[in-house]
């Protein structure tokens, strides 16, 4: 539950801490799975400052060097916080691994997080194991005729939705998202981007369906018309509209009135922004590169029952063979390493990632999306087969014979059931 010190401490929350207190956006999430009618992501656009733009973008390793220094420049810095330049969910590895590292060596900073919804939930026990303390999420309408017109398309996995069955889906995924964070005793802000002609008369509704769901704070945020996008032709609400939309959505929630449309790069005190000035130093943190032990890979590690085989899930393994060259030319089995706990979500396949340091990669019969994507992420090849481990050695050590591996990869059997648990797909 968010103490009281938390909220005197959050200058977005609490616009009382908005001249004492700072935030620091680490730009580590550079994918999104939905595109807005009224965003244009751009990366190097120094001359703009809204949502969903950045200089640059960073590693979780890099992201913590960087609050290093922004915390020596700038001590007021409370609160660290994801948001974008896509969504942090739609980079959930980077986005957990980032929150992880910055809560174990600055135990005292707020960790806040900034999505549109489409796949927080999956992840709510995490955020709350983590402490992360505050989510906002972006919610345009409450009614899919209305959002259906907001939202090019939604993406869930690899499937594509549009028009009205993308806005639904969205819709009850960020109703989800809602209902488990507060559950898990965590702040929730909603943002909503008023559209003239679009959505500038449904907010109360907004702001009422959000009420009933226990949503703390509503941030009703003008559209900026964006060149290149549907509603680049839509003109910004002015002051008078803005003012009228708050006070009709402040009978439900309080508003956020402060708010100073934050890029995805920003560092300083909402009223005195230091984003210009700390450039040169995220660029800098930005080029830092991978730990030595990263780079020099001479390993694979193979899933294996009896050591023979390559015969075993990912998420099944309980210990690795980790095999390497002999000066003949061969291969041989040097160690076996325990593999971590069952359970823990992405954790446990950060964990492997880890304890696999210094193998160039790894030989699983299968494995999921999501610890595919966190392995390859910090450097290891995946290949996923079936058949003896050295046809596997022979095609990562020489780069040839992959083909044939491919043909032979057993699918996975286990219908999703292992899905959320850290057990086995991921």
């Amino acid at each position: 539950m968010l103490s009281e010190h938390d909220f005197n401490r959050h200058p977005c929350f609490n616009v009382k801490a908005k001249g004492q207190y700072g935030r620091v956006h680490l730009p580590v999430a550079p994918k999104c799975n939905i595109q807005c009618n009224y965003c244009n992501r751009k990366y190097d656009c120094v001359n703009e400052s809204r949502p969903g733009v950045t200089s640059t973008l960073l590693t979780p390793q890099q992201a913590l060097v960087y609050m290093d220094r922004v915390l020596e420049k700038e001590p007021r810095i409370s609160v660290a916080g994801i948001a974008g330049p896509g969504d942090p969910f739609a980079n959930a590895d980077l986005t957990l691994e980032t929150m992880r590292l910055i809560r174990k060596h600055h135990p005292d900073t707020i960790l806040c997080l900034s999505s549109n919804g489409m796949n927080v939930a999956p992840h709510v026990p995490e955020l709350a194991e983590i402490g992360v303390s505050h989510l906002t999420i972006t919610i345009n309408a409450v009614d899919p005729e209305i959002s259906a017109r907001i939202y090019a398309w939604v993406r869930d996995g690899k499937v594509l939705y549009r028009g009205r069955q993308g806005a639904e889906l969205l819709l009850a995924r960020q109703l989800q998202a809602i209902d488990l964070l507060k559950l898990h005793g965590i702040t929730v802000k909603v943002n909503t981007i008023v559209i003239p002609g679009i959505n500038d008369h449904h907010v109360p509704e907004v702001a009422a369906a959000m009420q009933a769901r226990g949503v703390d704070l509503l941030n009703c945020m003008a559209m900026f018309p964006n060149i290149d996008t549907a509603f680049e032709h839509l003109g910004e609400p002015d002051k008078e509209q803005m003012e009228r939309i708050r006070t009709e959505a402040e009978q439900f929630l309080p508003q956020m009135r402060h708010c100073t449309r934050c890029r995805a790069d920003a560092v300083g005190l909402l009223d005195q922004d230091r984003t210009e000035e700390m450039r040169g130093c995220l660029s800098v943190c930005a080029q830092i590169p991978a730990p030595q032990g990263e780079k020099e890979r001479s390993y694979v590690a193979v899933a294996t029952l009896e050591g023979v085989l390559v015969n075993q899930h990912l998420g099944e393994a309980t210990r690795f063979q980790i095999w390497g060259q002999d000066d003949a030319g061969g291969y041989r089995c040097l160690e076996e390493r325990p593999a971590p706990p069952a359970g823990g979500g992405s954790q446990r396949w950060f964990n492997i990632s880890r304890i696999l340091a210094d193998c160039r990669a790894i030989l699983v019969n299968d494995l999921g999306e999501s610890p595919r994507e966190i392995l390859q992420n910090r450097g290891m090849q995946v290949v996923t087969m079936a058949g003896f481990i050295e046809r596997g050695l022979e095609a990562v050590y020489t780069g040839q014979g992959f083909a044939g591996l491919q043909g032979r990869m057993r699918k996975c059997s286990s219908k999703g059931a292992c899905a959320s648990g850290g057990n086995g797909c991921g």
